[in-house]
């Protein structure tokens, strides 16, 4: 028996490593998955004020005769939205950056729109139009909050993948994921004027 126990502690010291090997895997894949997931979460908050700023454009359409280059304005920039994706499993800087600066001539278009309708009384006043910039709103935070937690699932994700040990044991095969950051020109207060 004495002349086995180096191989059996051989054995079992390879089984650990083992099974660490594979515990640090999983644990990679899981927090791989809620990225993903927040993502996902995320671009369902922006197809929601998508599918609002359709609706918002056809209520504006039917109440005023409206500034037609406004409302162009509004559909191009949503259409241009529209068109970024981004693979939540390969999410680079400049990715979010290009997905962030479509969303942005979202917002500046749908502000300017916003602000044209005020210039409609009998537009404002309707229940519809003030629903609709209601659910804007509500849409917004919703926006905030799913890329809040965006951020924070990588941050857990980037926490884990790039310490050492685990960083080794993983290679390149989960890279370092881009946070989203604010829009430039973002930390300047805004100008209101009366």
């Amino acid at each position: 028996m004495r002349k086995f126990l180096p191989w059996i502690i051989i054995a079992g010291v390879v089984l650990i490593l083992i099974f660490w090997w594979i515990g640090v895997k999983n644990t990679a894949l899981q927090y791989n998955q809620a990225v993903g997931k927040e993502w996902g979460n995320v671009e369902t908050a922006y197809q929601r004020r998508n599918d609002l700023i359709g609706n918002l454009v056809n209520t504006v359409k039917g109440a005023a005769d409206f500034e037609k280059g406004t409302l162009t304005a509004v559909i191009e920039a949503r259409a241009k939205a529209t068109s970024v994706n981004i693979d939540p499993s390969n999410i680079t800087p400049e990715q979010l950056a290009q997905f962030q600066q479509a969303q942005a001539g979202v917002t500046s278009s749908l502000s300017r729109l916003l602000v044209v309708a005020e210039q409609y009384p009998q537009l404002s006043a309707t229940q519809n139009f003030r629903d609709l910039q209601a659910e804007l709103t509500s849409t917004e935070n919703q926006i905030l909050t799913a890329r809040t937690r965006f951020n924070e699932s990588v941050q857990a994700y980037n926490g884990y993948v790039l310490k050492v040990p685990q960083s080794l044991v993983l290679g390149g095969s989960y890279p370092e994921k881009a946070f989203f950051k604010s829009v430039e020109g973002a930390d300047k207060p805004v100008e209101v004027k009366f």
